[in-house]
């Protein structure tokens, strides 16, 4: 696994949900929909990609790489990667 030490667990990133800023449905419908994913830890909460990735809120497990919507949801992620992979 790698793991991404670069996330700041009190960013307000307009990534996700549960710890930062939430995504308005503009910003949603403003990106393409390769670039929207769901947080695999708070099901439910879309995550865009490019954000995600800047504040340095993703994981990469087995050869895929999830979005989280915070910090937060990385250190849970990194605790078990098997309880939140999709199959």
């Amino acid at each position: 696994m790698t793991t991404n030490d670069n996330y700041n667990d009190l960013s307000m990133s307009t990534a996700g949900g549960c710890c930062g800023g939430t995504s308005t449905a503009a910003d949603l419908t403003s990106r393409r929909a390769e670039d929207v994913t769901e947080c695999p830890v708070m099901v439910g909460t879309p995550v865009i990609k490019s954000e995600a990735e800047e504040a340095g809120f993703y994981r990469d497990y087995q050869g895929q790489r999830y979005w989280m919507c915070c910090g937060s949801c990385g250190r849970c992620f990194d605790s078990d990667p098997e309880l939140y992979v999709t199959v």
